[in-house]
């Protein structure tokens, strides 16, 4: 009797404790560490863990349910892997069981896996193919898929200019709903110059050259319906507070 009181009082104490401090072991350890972590690549491949409730017609067999909700994830931006979701592989499951929450049917589940993603970071330097000229931005296609937008402000006035193309208007579809055609007939030819271009003040290049491929700098990251754009600049010093918003805004101020 006195050791079975013991016992129970132990583990009181013990449960006691763990309400003391419940939430700091359950962040996973790869949650915070991709954003933190320093790379000279946009993409790196990592392994992860995430919890996953998975409905319960895969109740008999988690597994696929696990794989089908990942598949789902794929090409999707995850805020705790800070990157876009390319591919996954050697799932598994770091625990044998999973639990289920009052009356909740879905099981709760911690997967472990290898993720390639794609993170681009700041102040980072990409090559991308221009897909759109306009006065105000130009809009280029990154490795086909991603889309970058480099502001009027981050393109350098005294070197560039906007010449507009004769009897045309600007494209006003912008850079999104490409499909597979529309992205194999950009990779194949120049971007139409009906709509305008930006070309050299000096010797009247065209903006990318003849192929049309742009080195920008990576100086902002914007996420919507989880999917990962960018914002680029091709000025000499990107990040001068001189190109940016809140610059330009006092300028004004101060001009009035």
């Amino acid at each position: 009797m006195y050791v079975t009181t013991t016992a129970s009082g132990l583990k009181k104490r013990k449960n006691r404790g763990s309400d003391d401090i419940p939430r700091k072991k359950k962040p996973k350890q790869d949650a915070g560490k991709p954003c933190t972590t320093p790379s000279t690549s946009e993409f790196r491949v990592t392994k992860t863990t995430i919890t996953l409730s998975v409905p319960p017609v895969f109740a008999g067999n988690l597994r696929a349910g696990v794989e089908e909700l990942l598949d789902s994830m794929i090409m999707r931006y995850i805020p705790s892997l800070c990157g876009v979701l390319l591919t996954h592989s050697n799932s598994h499951f770091p625990s044998p069981t999973a639990s289920i929450n009052a009356d909740c049917p879905f099981a709760i589940c911690d997967v472990t896996f290898d993720a390639t993603i794609w993170s681009p970071v700041i102040s980072m330097k990409l090559v991308g193919k221009i897909i759109l000229y306009s006065p105000d931005h130009v809009s280029l296609l990154l490795h086909r898929t991603f889309n970058v937008s480099i502001p009027r402000r981050h393109i350098p006035q005294d070197v560039w200019e906007f010449q507009y193309g004769e009897g045309s208007s600007v494209d006003e579809e912008g850079d999104g709903g490409m499909n597979d055609e529309d992205v194999e007939k950009a990779d194949r030819e120049a971007v139409p110059e009906a709509s305008g271009q930006w070309v050299h003040r000096v010797t009247g290049t065209k903006l990318g050259g003849t192929d049309g491929y742009l080195e920008f700098t990576v100086i902002g990251k914007t996420v919507a319906n989880e999917m990962l754009s960018l914002q680029g600049s091709i000025q000499p010093d990107p990040f001068s507070e001189e190109y940016s918003q809140s610059g330009k805004s006092s300028r004004k101020k101060s001009a009035k």
